[in-house]
């Protein structure tokens, strides 16, 4: 599907499910030009559509600390709740544990559903955490607390940053590569 707005400055692909792509982009992008970026940009949507079809996953099945398992085993009528509710009991304990490790302690750790972020750490020093982190393996997991936790010392992206990031966590690229594949 081919969205175009005159709002639009550059041009987004976004891939929907493994059988549709919207291109949104200003109102002088081309059908030609839309053929022309899918053919430049095969790949990626192949890489990417095949990524979506490992977790394409049966109606009673969803992800759990990176495993596949069935809604029936753990009696889950809320597959929203139960996320919210084991993330506040399961990470709440490694926050606390890292909290000490690294001597950065937050104002508070709340829990809720983001779309596009598995955390974020605001200038009051709230962490916020998505809950569909319980899909992730528990290394990755360990991984965005860390990552949130250094942002109350450092609240950027720069050399001090990852530094402080990999002091704790020396093998923090290899488990930001593995939250990828999710």
């Amino acid at each position: 599907k081919l969205k175009r707005s005159i709002n639009i400055k550059h041009c987004y692909l976004k891939i929907i499910d493994s059988n549709s792509l919207i291109i949104s982009a200003n109102t002088r992008f081309s059908l030609n030009d839309a053929k022309e970026l899918l053919a430049q940009k095969s790949q990626w949507i192949f890489k990417h559509i095949t990524r979506l079809s490992m977790y394409d996953l049966d109606i009673d099945k969803f992800l759990y600390l990176g495993k596949i398992e069935t809604l029936s085993q753990y009696n889950i009528t809320d597959l929203n709740k139960f996320y919210k509710e084991t993330a506040i009991k399961t990470i709440t304990p490694i926050v606390e544990d890292y909290s000490r490790i690294m001597n950065l302690y937050p104002k508070e750790v709340k829990f809720r559903k983001n779309r596009s972020r598995w955390g974020s750490c605001n200038s009051q020093n709230v962490i916020n955490l998505n809950y569909f982190l319980m899909k992730l393996p528990i290394e990755s997991i360990e991984y965005v607390i860390v990552h949130e936790l250094a942002h109350i010392k450092h609240k950027h992206h720069q050399k001090e940053f990852w530094k402080t990031v990999e002091k704790y966590m020396p093998d923090y690229k290899k488990r930001i590569k593995m939250m990828k594949g999710y």
